[in-house]
């Protein structure tokens, strides 16, 4: 179905091929899945099989590509599309229309399909989806989760024989994600049709691959098998390599059948406690979990009216000083002490248009704690980081950032207390250059030169000065941008799916650093699905559910009782307390 034949593809005036002399063959009616670190190619291959490279993207490509036969050398996008179908890793570049039932409706009104068929097509994919509820809802109004499922179905009803996929689960909650990986499942068994597919969070997804292709050596084979030896594997397979389990299990259920000796080793003793959480604030209080009724008398008395801020914000540019007036002489300093509140929340409501996205929400974050927000897709975590930087307004309720309401903070003076990370990492970034970014967040910082590059290189390694941030990848470009941020150390840090592109040893590295920031006193909230990230790095989960808080606690706690939200490895050693392989890795070994 898709021949690659001596393949090599470089980019302007690179000093080496971003793909080289790939040779490979994918069969019909499998799924493949792409690893390998980040920035080594993935998404360059993928848009080499759908026309966009070179036709789009530029750049020089040698060999051969054909998908069913036709040359994407002479074949241009628009000549492949009742073919490939594509989904990139920015959902928003491909959406045409405003509603989500008109982008399922586009592909195929552009192929000239029989209205009735389209009909049967919408409705079918709005089920398979979950996008039912959604199907009138504006595009512009749904979370980045949502945004991800309709740009997955836009490509699923015209049929194509060929789905090509750029981290396809990257902003799906794990129930979601499993949803949209179990429909691709069936399209490949049930209608033959070829996916291949680029993905980091392997936990999810190297279960119902075919077969996996590593980059860069452009290896292809059974997934037990290059699992074993490659360099980017999921915490079930870097468990089996710990225990030197043979062959390597590939899902939980496979792991738990090997882990009864492990278990039975691993009996009594107790779990390492990762750094960060060894400097956790003693303030955590025990697991709640929630359940609301209507507002009361009290909560409508502590309403703030949501007047605008003093500037006006209708984006992201605020965040970033040398977008704003001069910066005001420094004040004083935040307090970071141990303990000290920078986040309180008391029963904070907003509302957006008809819809209520957070509901009578109470949250305390504390100097040197770091939570994580998790919950479905559209559940308001987002919203709360907004309302967190004064970018949402609250319509009930009030909220504090290091003692100041947000929304009503000149933001020169807002940024000094507390930095945003965004879904979309290209929203703070406007530079020509990855050099001249990292320049300008030094100065805006006063933060000694070269600083912001340093943190560049030290999250993901290989990303070039005169790189314009658009020809970055997706992790390189979130690498800059949560550097960007990084370089101002803000007392408060806000990360909305701060993993989403990077490879398991840059998602190592972020933690690391994370983790010295919370000791020395610097308070993290992450938005995430990354259930995996929650067990190393949080001290404690936040799940909320339509708006609301429903449960409160310490992430050992939380996570271990949600199916949803538990980590691998604390599934496969159930129901001992151990959530990740760093933890179980010094005991086993002295074990050994």
């Amino acid at each position: 179905m898709i021949r690659f034949e001596n393949v090599s593809v470089t980019y302007g005036d690179a000093d080496a091929p971003t793909l080289r002399n790939l040779d490979v063959t994918v069969p019909e009616g499998e799924l493949v899945l792409l690893v390998g670190p980040s920035g080594v190619g993935k998404s360059t291959l993928l848009g080499a099989v759908s026309g966009l490279v070179p036709h789009f993207t530029g750049g020089t490509l040698s060999g051969r590509v054909t998908v069913a036969g036709r040359d994407t050398r002479t074949h241009k996008p628009r000549e492949l599309a009742d073919v490939v179908g594509t989904v990139g890793q920015d959902p928003l570049a491909h959406f045409v229309t405003d509603t989500v039932e008109d982008e399922l409706a586009y592909g195929m009104e552009s192929l000239g399909l029989a209205p009735a068929v389209m009909r049967r097509r919408v409705e079918e994919t709005l089920d398979l989806l979950g996008l039912a509820e959604l199907r009138d809802r504006p595009i512009a109004t749904l979370s980045g989760g949502q945004r991800q499922r309709v740009a997955i179905g836009s490509v699923l009803t015209p049929h194509p024989k060929v789905l090509v996929l750029d981290e396809p689960t990257s902003a799906l909650d794990p129930a979601a994600a499993e949803d949209v990986l179990a429909v691709l499942q069936r399209l490949v068994h049930d209608l033959g049709t070829t996916v291949l597919m680029a993905e980091h969070r392997l936990e999810r997804v190297v279960q119902y691959a075919d077969r996996v292709l590593l980059l860069p050596e452009g290896v292809m084979g059974p997934p037990a098998d290059i699992m074993a030896v490659s360099p980017v594997h999921p915490p079930v397979v870097a468990l089996g390599r710990l225990a030197g389990w043979s062959p390597l299990p590939l899902t939980v259920r496979d792991a738990r059948r090997r882990a009864t000796g492990l278990r039975a080793r691993l009996e009594g003793l107790t779990p390492t406690t990762p750094a960060a959480a060894a400097t956790a604030p003693t303030t955590t209080e025990p697991i709640t979990t929630t359940t609301t009724t209507g507002p009361t008398t009290t909560e409508r008395l502590t309403t703030e009216p949501p007047e605008a801020g003093p500037e006006p914000r209708t984006g992201l540019a605020f965040l970033r000083r040398r977008r704003t007036r001069a910066a005001s002489p420094p004040g004083e300093s935040p307090d970071t002490r141990p303990g000290t509140p920078l986040v309180e929340a008391d029963g904070l409501g907003v509302r957006r248009g008809r819809i209520e996205a957070l509901r009578r929400v109470d949250l305390r974050v504390t100097a040197g704690e770091t939570v994580a927000l998790m919950g479905r897709n559209g559940a308001g975590k987002s919203t709360l980081l907004g309302s967190l930087v004064g970018m949402v307004p609250p319509t009930s309720g009030s909220v504090r950032v290091g003692g100041l309401v947000p929304h009503r903070t000149e933001p020169r003076e807002l940024i000094r207390r507390v930095g945003l990370v965004p879904q979309e990492p290209r929203d703070l970034l406007y530079a020509d250059t990855v050099a001249a970014e990292c320049a300008a967040a030094d100065t805006d910082a006063g933060a000694r030169p070269g600083s912001c590059r340093a943190l560049v290189s030290e999250l993901l390694p290989g990303v070039a000065d005169g790189t314009h941030p658009r020809d970055l990848s997706e992790g390189q470009r979130l690498a800059l941008a949560l550097a960007v941020v990084l370089t101002g150390r803000p007392p408060l840090l806000l990360l909305d799916e701060p993993t989403r592109g990077l490879d398991y040893a840059a998602k190592a590295r972020l933690v690391a650093h994370l983790r010295t920031l919370t000791a020395e006193g610097h308070a993290l909230v992450l938005a995430t699905h990354d259930v995996e990230l929650a067990a190393e790095l949080a001290h404690r989960v936040v799940i909320l559910a339509g708006g609301e808080v429903v449960a409160d606690g310490p992430t050992a706690e939380v996570v271990v009782s949600s199916p949803a939200f538990s980590p691998q490895v604390a599934k496969i050693l159930a129901p001992e307390p151990w959530l990740t392989v760093e933890q179980v890795a010094p005991h086993l070994r002295e074990v050994r």
